[in-house]
C-alpha cells in the first residue's frame, strides 16, 4: 500500500555518491514506486483498453553520477517504456510529478506531434491551467499550462516532428511541501484525476 511521500524520500537526492544514493533510494523510494506501479497498472488498463505494465527506474546505466530524480513509468509494452507513449509518476528533490508523453527515443513521437499540432485547439481546451508542459525529461524545469497558447501547442507538435531530440510530457507537479501534507490516499486520488485528464492525449 502506498503511504505517501515523506521528507526522507526527498532527502535521498542529497546523499552524496552513486552507491550511497542508490542504496537510500532502494530503501525509501523504490518500494513506494512499486506500490504505485501496482495500483496504476490496474487503474490505467481499462481506460487505455490494453494491458499496462509498470517500469520502476533502476538507473542501471549509471556508473558515476547519482540520479537527481526517479520514477515509475507505465506503458502497454512489457519490455520497456522509452520507445512508447507512457505515463509517469516520479519525484525530484523539489517536487513530485504525474505526466504523459513521448521522449526522444520514441519512433512515434513525430506522428504524435503531427496529431498534436492538428488538434491544438482541442488539446488547449482540455488541459487545465494548473498543469505543466515539459520539453526535457532530464530537467526539473516545466512550463505552466496557463502560459501555453494554442499557437505554442502547434509549435510543440511541429518540434516533435522536426527535431530528433525533441520530447514532450504533459501533466501536473506538486511542490515538495504540498506533497508532504498529503496522505497516500490523497495523492493516489489526485494522481488518478490527472491521469484521467491525460488519457485523451494518449488517444491522439
Amino acid at each position: 500500500m502506498f503511504t505517501g511521500f515523506q521528507e526522507e524520500d526527498f532527502q535521498v537526492f542529497s546523499v552524496p555518491g552513486l552507491d550511497a544514493r542508490m542504496a537510500a533510494m532502494k530503501q525509501h523510494v523504490r518500494p513506494k514506486l512499486e506500490a504505485l506501479g501496482q495500483h496504476f497498472t490496474a487503474f490505467l488498463a481499462p481506460r487505455l483498453g490494453e494491458e499496462v505494465y509498470a517500469h520502476v527506474a533502476k538507473h542501471a546505466r549509471r556508473t558515476v553520477n547519482p540520479p537527481n530524480d526517479t520514477w515509475v513509468a507505465f506503458s502497454t509494452n512489457a519490455r520497456g517504456y522509452k520507445q512508447h507513449p507512457h505515463f509517469q509518476i516520479g519525484l525530484w528533490q523539489t517536487h513530485v510529478f504525474v505526466t504523459f508523453g513521448y521522449i526522444y527515443e520514441s519512433p512515434r513521437k513525430g506522428d504524435f506531434g503531427e496529431r498534436l499540432a492538428r488538434s491544438a485547439d482541442q488539446v488547449h481546451a482540455q488541459i487545465p491551467d494548473d498543469f505543466i508542459y515539459v520539453t526535457d525529461h532530464t530537467s526539473p524545469a516545466s512550463i505552466p499550462a496557463s502560459e501555453v497558447a494554442v499557437s505554442d501547442i502547434v509549435r510543440l507538435g511541429e518540434r516533435l516532428q522536426a527535431v530528433k531530440k525533441a520530447e514532450l510530457l504533459v501533466g501536473k507537479r506538486w511542490e515538495r511541501d504540498i506533497i508532504m501534507q498529503m496522505s497516500g490516499e490523497q495523492f493516489v486520488t489526485a494522481a488518478e484525476v490527472v491521469m484521467t485528464q491525460l488519457v485523451p492525449l494518449y488517444r491522439l
